[in-house]
């Protein structure tokens, strides 16, 4: 793979639940070093479609390339093996576990020395986690339980982080510490697919973006472009 290609391919992908089919030949892509954000109305098929990026949906058509080799069929596991990781909505953590012990679960891939390294160096970037690192997770804040879902999801070392929705229900400081923290990663090498529902916020942050509405993409650009996309802003922004 050079690096003018895209890190993540999607052509005509389309996939569903059972007999609902929910995406419908989606087409985008990721290059290396971007935040590239998806953004639309509840029930779009945002969630969906990093479900099906990252294995956890059924497929009836079209091809997802990662690295330039096609993925579709891989499980999740290999997928974080490849350099790719999810941070679930709603913050997925493991509420019965401690802080420390959710570091080390998303570290599973890694030999024990590089897992030791790479929890510490987790508790170094989120102090607010290392003062909590014997705590079980069920009894943190909603922030921090993003912070450590987010921690979690850097342990592998991910070239592509893919993060769904990660300001929901927070209050508004924790939103902007969240949208700070993923600029932040970004700046640090990582690539960065982020689905939001705060397309203000999550537009100001883009490389590019994606608008998707009922299964399909409908508008593309810039995260400005589309900021000031009189459709998008009538639709998304309350403009």
């Amino acid at each position: 793979m050079s690096d003018q290609d895209p890190i993540l391919a999607v052509r005509d992908l389309a996939a569903g639940y059972g007999k609902s089919e929910v995406l419908h030949g989606i087409n985008l892509e990721i290059r290396k070093g971007e935040i590239v954000t998806l953004v639309g109305a509840n029930g779009a098929g945002k969630s969906t479609t990093l479900r099906t990026i990252f294995g956890l949906t059924t497929i009836r058509g079209g091809h997802i390339r990662f690295k330039g080799e096609e993925v579709v069929g891989r499980r999740p596991h290999s997928l974080v093996r490849m350099g790719l990781a999810m941070v679930p909505q709603e913050r997925g953590v493991f509420p019965s576990l401690t802080v420390y012990e959710n570091l080390e679960m998303g570290g599973y891939t890694l030999a024990r020395e590089k897992l030791d390294e790479r929890v510490d160096a987790m508790l170094v970037r989120f102090p607010r986690l290392k003062e909590r690192r014997q705590q079980k997770a069920g009894s943190l804040s909603g922030g921090e339980r993003q912070m450590l879902a987010i921690a979690r999801g850097l342990m592998p070392g991910p070239e592509l982080l893919m993060l769904d929705e990660p300001s929901l229900g927070l209050a508004p400081l924790i939103v902007a510490a969240v949208f700070e923290e993923v600029a932040y990663i970004n700046q640090q090498g990582v690539t960065v697919f982020l689905v939001e529902q705060n397309a203000r916020r999550a537009l100001a942050v883009a490389h590019r973006a994606y608008v998707m509405e009922l299964g399909q993409i409908r508008h593309e650009g810039t995260g400005s472009e589309l900021l000031n996309n009189e459709d998008v802003q009538r639709a998304y922004l309350g403009a």
